[in-house]
């Protein structure tokens, strides 16, 4: 086998590969549980001097159990080379045409945002722009409608009280106001 057409093409050299890969073990595998059922049929027929009567079947269960193993392995095996070009074609193969979709992808999302913000951007302008004229008064949409009057403010102290002034007298104590003695 050429080790280049391994790599070549889009993964159609590691489909093959694996192909005959996974054949060959499946086959191995269906010898090796063909040749399970043989020592254990074999072993259960042969009986050994002082055997009791299940000492053949035990020992032979003992014997096609390694074999039986070994068949399950090899099926096992068979399976990773599947998986095997299963991960080759994904992260190989696939890998730029998914890498160019994310791209897209982002890019088509950054331009959503940029349109989005700039959609943003003009309607906090305005909502600021109607607020400010509306606020100093500033006729915003319907010309019917009158513009808002500046608060007239009011004085809290319309009066004058004793004391405010600096040429006003002092105030008197409060003992004065009834003629006591502090005391």
């Amino acid at each position: 086998m050429n080790i280049n057409d391994l790599f070549t093409g889009d993964g159609d050299g590691m489909r093959t590969f694996t192909e005959g890969q996974r054949d060959t073990l499946i086959e191995w595998a269906g010898e090796s549980r063909q040749i399970a059922q043989i020592i254990a049929a074999r072993l259960n027929q042969d009986h050994i001097d002082g055997d009791r009567p299940w000492s053949a079947g035990r020992r032979a269960r003992k014997v096609a159990r390694k074999q039986a193993k070994v068949a399950r392995l090899l099926e096992q095996a068979a399976a990773e080379t599947e998986a095997l070009n299963a991960v080759y074609r994904r992260e190989v193969v696939e890998l730029p045409a998914r890498r160019t979709a994310a791209l897209e992808k982002k890019e088509a999302k950054r331009a959503r945002r940029a349109i989005t913000a700039g959609q943003t951007r003009e309607a906090v302008a305005k909502s600021l722009t109607k607020t400010t004229n509306s606020l100093t008064g500033t006729p915003v949409g319907n010309p019917q409608v009158n513009a808002v009057q500046q608060p007239q403010y009011v004085n809290p102290q319309p009066y004058t009280f004793p004391g405010q002034n600096s040429a006003s007298q002092p105030l008197p104590a409060f003992g004065d106001l009834f003629n006591q003695e502090a005391g």
